[in-house]
């Protein structure tokens, strides 16, 4: 049976990937021990790297007997960013208990009320306009485009997926995602210090134009709609200053409050994530400034919108959730 300890660390300094490395070694053997680790930590590790699980496990079965090879693999299909690994490592050694007494909230008791009644939140200057700036140069950089030249803005690229941008990890992202003020942000809506960044992709929604229509997403979820939906958080960074018709971030404000009704109200055979079904809601699209950080409920149904403006809507996506996530295991 091939063992490690949690601490055990290749090139890839990340807590827990030889364990988890080990694990599926031994699952292949039928006559060897399996040393199991849990499922949120392979899932929380996997996160970290930015590597998908379906493939990486694909690969721990079909192909890994070395653990060297296994960290080039990493290397060359994910995204590793020492900032992170060093957050993921420090997260999961501290054993402190969250505080709140001890914590410096970064939300006024107006802005939680706010926060409680629509879903949603705004932290203000969550990084600076310099950090802005550099993102957005960057971005334009990965996808080959010229700020001054809106003609750019619609060519192909290999890292184009809609208005998703495949770029996860630079120096200046993970400055981005490891903010102080986001990651206190997070921790005073859910109450929890152990938190996990995630390695999240930018996006790039330019105006549309005769040629060019918005390709989504619409509104949707991102979670499944089996009931009772777990707390969860998410969120973006607005890198530019966008306007409500910007191709601004849209949701539909205190779903998270009618959410039960809307599901039981439904018939047998509708498609609760149809969106025909929630065309009586209201929806809002958020302006905010560059650097103003967004966050919401992930029972609200939310979405990208058309861009009617002149200028594209720029933003990178940052989240933190604690390793001890409950999820429903049937998706609807």
């Amino acid at each position: 049976m091939q063992t490690a300890e949690i601490t055990d660390v290749g090139r890839i300094p990340i807590y827990y990937l030889k364990k988890i490395w080990c694990h599926y070694q031994n699952l292949k053997s039928p006559s060897a021990e399996v040393e199991r680790v849990e499922w949120k930590y392979i899932i929380a590790v996997f996160n970290a790297l930015g590597i998908g699980l379906e493939p990486t496990v694909q690969y721990l079965f079909s192909q890994s007997t070395d653990f060297s090879d296994f960290e080039d693999w990493i290397v060359a299909n994910g995204s590793v960013s020492p900032s992170v690994i060093e957050q993921f490592n420090s997260t999961l050694t501290d054993k402190q208990e969250f505080d709140a007494r001890k914590e410096d909230p970064i939300f006024t008791e107006q802005e939680l009320q706010q926060w409680h009644q629509d879903g949603y939140i705004i932290l203000k200057n969550a990084i600076s306009k310099e950090a802005c700036e550099k993102t957005v140069q960057l971005i334009y950089q990965c996808i080959e485009a010229d700020p001054e030249n809106s003609e750019t803005w619609y060519k192909p690229h290999t890292l184009k997926n809609g208005i998703m941008i495949q770029h996860f990890n630079s120096p200046q992202l993970d400055q981005n995602r490891l903010s102080e003020r986001i990651n206190r942000a997070y921790r005073q809506l859910w109450q929890k210090s152990d938190l996990l960044v995630s390695m999240d992709r930018v996006s790039f929604n330019p105006p549309e134009t005769e040629f060019y229509h918005f390709p989504g997403p619409n509104l949707h979820w991102d979670v499944s709609l089996k009931m009772p939906i777990p707390f969860g958080l998410q969120g973006l960074l607005y890198l530019t200053d966008t306007k409500a018709n910007q191709g601004a971030f849209t949701l539909i404000p205190g779903f998270h409050n009618e959410i039960k009704t809307y599901l039981d109200n439904l018939k047998p055979a509708d498609n609760p994530r149809d969106l025909k079904n929630l065309s009586n809601f209201p929806t809002k699209s958020i302006a905010a400034a560059a650097g103003d950080f967004i966050i919401w409920n992930q029972c609200l149904p939310h979405g990208s919108s058309p861009n009617t403006s002149k200028e594209p809507r720029i933003v990178q996506y940052i989240n933190y959730q604690p390793l001890e996530m409950e999820v429903q295991s049937e998706w609807i």
